[in-house]
This record gives C-alpha cells, structure tokens and sequence, in this order.
C-alpha cells in the first residue's frame, strides 16, 4: 500500500502537467497523433499572430497563446505510446549499450545525454535516485536498473537540435 501512495504522488505533477495540455488542446485521453496533429493544425489556424496584424494587443496575446499550444502539442506527441513504440527499439539500443556523456536534474525532471547523441527527458524523479546516480560508482550501470525502464520519459535529442 504504501509504495502504491508513493508511486501516486510521484506521478502528481507529470500527471497535471498532461492533463492541462490536454484540457488547452481539447483533446480526450485516448486522442491518436493523427487527431492531435489536425486538433493542433485547426487550433494554430484560428490564433496565428499574424491572423492579428491590426491589433498589436490581440497580436501578442495570439503569440502567447500558440506558443503554449505548441509546446502541449510536441509534449503530447511526443509521451503518445504511439511514437514511444515506433522508436522502442532504438530507445532499448540507446539505454543499454551506449554510455552517459551527461546528465541534468531539474525540479524531479532528469535529462540524460547519451554518447551516441540522443537524449532523453525521464519525469518525477525523486531527489534522492538523482544523489544516488550520481554517488554510483558505475552511473549507466544504476540508471538501467533504476530509472530507464521506471520513469515515463521523452525524447528531446529532436528539440534540442530544432
């Protein structure tokens, strides 16, 4: 019971975090990329800054607007088990064999740079597994058995070059 509790609070915040983009995007739980991305498309039709070149006000609040349904747009797609199983064998490939050249820990949000180049973004991750991967003596060695295939996680080596 009580690691059912814990495992519950460790999913809170990347929980809201879907759930509110989802809510901007209007979108139900079991949208498929293919809804999303004409959701998003429709979406970005009706509040382009540039649909606002007469009203400097309404221009910048259309600017704020779509940059926030950009970033939910490429975070749902990104965590949609559908492209998380089109990439699942170059991800298993990544995490098992290749080494770590860096890593970040940022408010329970840990990104990993491996040595291939590819880096992953890995959600609720306590503080205490972050001290303790970087305390392992072999930190690849603890991240496969503690984090790779516990975590939810992204992609990011996509954003991070764009």
């Amino acid at each position: 019971m009580r690691l059912q509790i814990k495992s519950t609070y460790l999913c809170a915040n990347f929980m809201k975090k879907i759930v509110d983009y989802r809510k901007l995007l209007g979108v139900q739980k079991n949208a498929e990329l293919k809804e999303l991305k004409t959701i998003y498309r429709n979406l970005m039709k009706d509040c382009h800054p540039d649909k606002f070149q007469d009203n400097e006000e309404a221009k910048l609040e259309a600017e704020i607007k779509s940059k926030d349904i950009i970033e939910a747009y490429h975070f749902l797609v990104s965590i949609a088990p559908e492209t998380l199983n089109l990439s699942i064998e170059e991800y298993n490939q990544t995490t098992s064999t290749c080494g770590i050249a860096d890593f970040t820990w940022e408010r329970t949000v840990l990104k990993v740079t491996f040595l291939d180049g590819s880096g992953y973004e890995y959600f609720e991750v306590p503080r205490a597994i972050y001290v303790k991967l970087v305390n392992a003596d072999s930190p690849g060695r603890f991240a496969r058995r503690h984090i790779f295939s516990v975590f939810p996680y992204r992609n990011i080596a996509k954003m991070a070059t764009a």
